[in-house]
């Protein structure tokens, strides 16, 4: 067994205490306006938001939070971070992804005794996506492994929200993450190959709904 791999199991595990579950990113806003309302509906938003929003956004940070990390370069991740938290609009999801951020590397940091880490963490604000791709480094997890892992992490979740809250009974949901999983690979490739200028590309309609979230008479997600 490679020695790398408990460590990803641990660090991509959707159990994981950093609250993550408190968060649907917009989607209850979709299922309160009617839009995402059926297994169908629900299938195509998750594939849609990992292949036009996600990718360009989380999933290059986490890239570029790995490859900082292997530069040994902590004002590159600074820069990014500062980027990251620029780029996300919506006041909830920005706060979102600072939270779980800085929840992961409360988390980690002790377990790992990197210095590296605890620089980083000393001065950031944190975002989620640069914190799993600066531990999936420092964890000597595979770059292709790490991405892949981070995108069946965010499919989890999405589908898991969609159980919730459509809702959806739970053969429908594993049927959803089923079809998904031949599609990772395809996204940790194009990820690599994204353009420097379009990291962060903006999906209007969904940073719209997570602003409508902030209004809504009832939620059950606080994003």
């Amino acid at each position: 067994m490679q020695n790398w791999l408990p460590h990803l199991l641990h660090l991509s595990d959707p159990a994981l205490p950093v609250g993550a579950y408190t968060h649907s990113n917009g989607l209850e806003t979709y299922v309160q306006q009617g839009l995402v309302k059926d297994a169908a509906t629900a299938g195509t938003y998750i594939r849609n938001m990992l292949e036009y929003n996600f990718i360009y956004n989380d999933g290059f940070f986490a890239w570029q939070g790995y490859m900082a990390a292997a530069a040994d370069d902590v004002e590159l991740l600074l820069s990014l971070d500062e980027e990251c938290t620029a780029l996300k609009s919506p006041l909830e999801m920005r706060q979102a992804s600072q939270k779980l951020g800085l929840r992961l590397l409360k988390l980690m940091t002790p377990l790992t005794k990197h210095v590296f880490a605890k620089e980083y963490a000393s001065k950031t604000t944190g975002h989620y996506c640069l914190v799993f791709g600066v531990y999936a480094y420092l964890l000597g997890i595979p770059l292709e492994e790490a991405m892949t892992a981070f995108y069946y992490n965010a499919a989890t979740g999405m589908v898991t929200n969609c159980v919730k809250l459509v809702p959806l009974g739970q053969q429908q949901g594993q049927e959803i993450l089923y079809s998904l999983l031949p599609l990772l690979s395809d996204w940790v490739a194009k990820t690599q190959m994204i353009p420097r200028e379009l990291a962060g590309r903006c999906s209007p309609a969904f940073d719209i709904s997570c602003m409508q979230h902030e209004k809504l008479y009832s939620r059950l997600y606080m994003s």
